[in-house]
């Protein structure tokens, strides 16, 4: 790591930890977060540029500063990339059914579940014969902040494929 890396790092930090600090102090209960409440058609869905092949809806204007909300659909009898990144995620399922390869492990869900990937995991999540609806909540906003994000994609291609084990 560079030292502009770790002056980024340690400003990103420092900043945090004053808006950490402000809030303990926090009498007054005025709020001033413009957006209390984020619209679903307000997402902002990413068309291209990416290597992850669902369609991924940024909610830009959530107020968080740690946490990262993405609403994902995954079209039915498709699949994401193969990927892995810093952050931990959990994929909230809202609607349909499928499976993820999750390191060397294949586990199966449906709507209601949470499906936790664990940090820099390949991973790569499937749908079954219908469209998957995902609301995905995690921390890279933090990890960003504190200029420490990073993500990986190996395309659309197995597990097995790209590391020639056998699914567990």
């Amino acid at each position: 790591m560079g030292n502009d890396s770790a002056k980024l790092s340690e400003e990103g930090l420092q900043e945090f930890m004053q808006e950490i600090d402000r809030m303990h102090h926090r009498d007054d209960q005025h709020v001033t977060e413009p957006h209390l409440v984020t619209h679903s058609e307000d997402a902002y869905w990413l068309t291209g540029g990416t290597d992850n092949p669902s369609h991924l809806g940024l909610l830009r204007h959530v107020p968080m500063k740690t946490v990262e909300f993405v609403l994902q659909v995954i079209p039915a009898e498709t699949s994401t990339d193969l990927q892995r990144h810093v952050h931990e995620s959990v994929h909230y399922v809202a609607d349909g059914g499928g499976w993820s390869e999750i390191g060397d492990q294949v586990v199966t869900w449906s709507k209601g579940d949470f499906v936790f990937t664990p940090p820099w995991i390949w991973h790569r999540h499937y749908a079954n014969s219908e469209d998957v609806h995902m609301i995905i909540i995690e921390n890279s906003r933090l990890l960003n902040s504190l200029d420490a994000g990073r993500r990986e994609s190996r395309g659309k291609v197995s597990f097995a494929e790209e590391f020639g084990v056998q699914d567990t």
